[in-house]
């Protein structure tokens, strides 16, 4: 976050200074702008999907406790699978923000 600050209080104030805001500043703070926020939208999915996919092992493993080792096994493929997500989102975000 304290880089697109920097960056906005860099484009503010050369417009105070020389009355037009910079194209290259003004393309720099929108871009950590949009990084930030297609990152953010990246992570909630993953998040919820990880929190549904944890409660629902949790659930099987209390009504069927002889069946948790395969269960346990289950969910852990299925975390991996879906925090591969946010760090797809991840790689975005850098995309975005550098290039």
């Amino acid at each position: 976050m304290s880089a697109l600050s920097n960056a906005a209080a860099q484009v503010i104030a050369q417009a105070g200074e020389t009355g037009a805001v910079d194209p290259a500043a003004a393309k720099a703070t929108a871009g950590a702008g949009s990084a930030g926020f297609a990152y953010g939208l990246a992570a909630i999915g993953p998040g919820i999907g990880i929190g549904y996919l944890v409660g629902q092992a949790v659930q099987a493993m209390a009504r069927q406790p002889e069946s948790a080792g395969q269960v346990q096994t289950t969910m852990f493929l299925g975390i991996a699978f879906t925090e591969a997500l946010a760090l797809i989102g991840f790689v975005v975000f850098i995309l975005l923000k550098f290039v």
